[in-house]
């Protein structure tokens, strides 16, 4: 695995401040519970338009979501079906399911797709 967690985390948060439009007024605390090389707990908090990360958890999360750590990374950039996950075991969620749903589309904002020809 050439990118790591801590990489696709960045490059999210990244986005994000260039980009806080799709999460404009929105607040919640979501945690990744992840195996693999990279496994831990990670806390990504959205708050007054910006998200922040770390490693491990510090504050009660709305949603909790356990995968590997390989992929955590396709969820993030859009290369694994969260629903197909969900019923093949590769994705636990635990919590609201609501703010899971608005995890996926909030993802779906920040991933990167081929540009149209002519653009």
């Amino acid at each position: 695995m050439n990118v790591s967690v801590a990489d696709t985390l960045i490059e999210l948060a990244q986005k994000i401040k260039t980009n806080p439009k799709p999460i404009r007024n929105f607040s919640a605390v979501y945690h990744f519970v992840l195996a693999g090389k990279e496994g831990g707990t990670y806390e990504i908090k959205f708050a007054n338009d910006e998200a922040t990360y770390r490693l491990g958890a510090t504050e009660q999360a709305g949603c909790t979501l356990e995968l590997s750590d390989e992929n955590f990374i396709k969820l993030v950039r859009g290369t694994l079906n969260p629903a197909a996950a969900l019923v093949t075991g590769k994705l636990k969620i635990k919590g609201d399911m609501g703010l899971s749903l608005k995890l996926q589309t909030l993802l779906y904002a920040y991933q990167s797709r081929p540009e149209k020809a002519g653009n």
